[in-house]
């Protein structure tokens, strides 16, 4: 899907534009949501916030509000920042030693720096919590009103040496357990497969009319998203071709896709969690769990 979206902005932006109008669009929203989660916590939290700004450099446009926040719209726009009473700089550098002591009491109760360690830390969390949040409404709102897409798990192509030739796969086998969790769509399985390379995974696989266990490990391959990253990604070297009649959606309740929402936004947190902490095993960006096939951009590949 986010191939769809990037090819059809390239096309309607002759080039390099449409990717970066795309790309400054979304990520002034994400800015803008992150530091409005520093914001509302300190001000619940009694901190004079001076500057809320979207982009650095020069000011373009801006405003006051009844508080005292100037409120605005800066020249580079790759970024943002939430300036705090007794802050130095945009990256809240307190000030120097002298200026903190020799503040009143008044003056100390509206310092960010002033503040006790709890408070601090909830409004430094503040900002990366705001954007689960965004992300969760984003992908509930997706599933409520567009439902769930979602492809069998079928394999149409076996890579030559492959993980998945190695471990038996068969071209029209169908996946539908990974060590024992229901599989419901190749997107499940690339979830699956993506985070745990070198593990030996159990497949359920149905066969024609017989159903068989097969072994394999995935390998650790680099790849790359969308976006030109590289990442590391398990692969077991299966691709499943997808004609449009054969994408399925299934429409879902508020409910349901809430909580859609809430796993869809933990994969993605899930595998930048990995990149973080297990580099040694996999690396990947953003929730990237699938590979199109580059010569083919009707299949995916897992």
């Amino acid at each position: 899907m986010s191939e769809f979206f990037l090819h059809s902005f390239n096309t309607l932006g002759h080039g390099l534009v449409g990717y970066i109008i795309p790309f400054l669009f979304v990520l002034t929203i994400v800015v803008f949501f992150h530091e409005l989660g520093h914001f509302l916590v300190a001000r619940w939290a009694g901190v004079k916030v001076l500057t809320f700004s979207l982009g650095f450099g020069p000011e373009l446009v801006g405003f006051n509000d009844r508080h005292g926040t100037r409120w605005k719209i800066s020249a580079i726009p790759l970024g943002g920042y939430v300036k705090f009473f007794g802050d130095e700089s945009e990256a809240s550098t307190p000030a120097s030693a002298e200026s903190l002591a020799g503040m009143t009491e008044e003056e100390r109760a509206g310092s960010f720096h002033h503040k006790k360690v709890g408070a601090r830390a909830a409004i430094v969390a503040a900002g990366p919590i705001a954007n689960f949040i965004l992300a969760i409404v984003i992908f509930t709102c997706l599933f409520t009103f567009f439902g769930k897409p979602s492809t069998t798990a079928r394999v149409d192509k076996i890579e030559a040496s492959s993980a998945a030739e190695r471990a038996g796969f068969q071209v029209g086998d169908i996946v539908t357990a990974i060590d024992g969790k229901k599989i419901g769509s190749f997107s499940d399985m690339q979830r699956s497969v993506s985070v745990r390379a070198g593990d030996t995974l159990t497949f359920t696989v149905k066969r024609g009319d017989s159903t068989l266990q097969l072994k394999g490990t995935p390998e650790l391959r680099e790849v790359k998203d969308p976006f030109g990253n590289t990442q590391r990604l398990g692969i077991l070297g299966i691709t499943r071709a997808t004609s449009p009649g054969e994408v399925t959606t299934e429409k879902v309740d508020p409910a349901s896709a809430l909580w859609l929402g809430i796993k869809e936004t933990w994969s993605r947190c899930r595998c930048s969690m990995a990149a973080t902490f297990c580099s040694t095993r996999l690396k990947c960006s953003g929730g990237a769990l699938c590979r199109k096939n580059p010569r083919n951009t009707g299949s995916e590949s897992g």
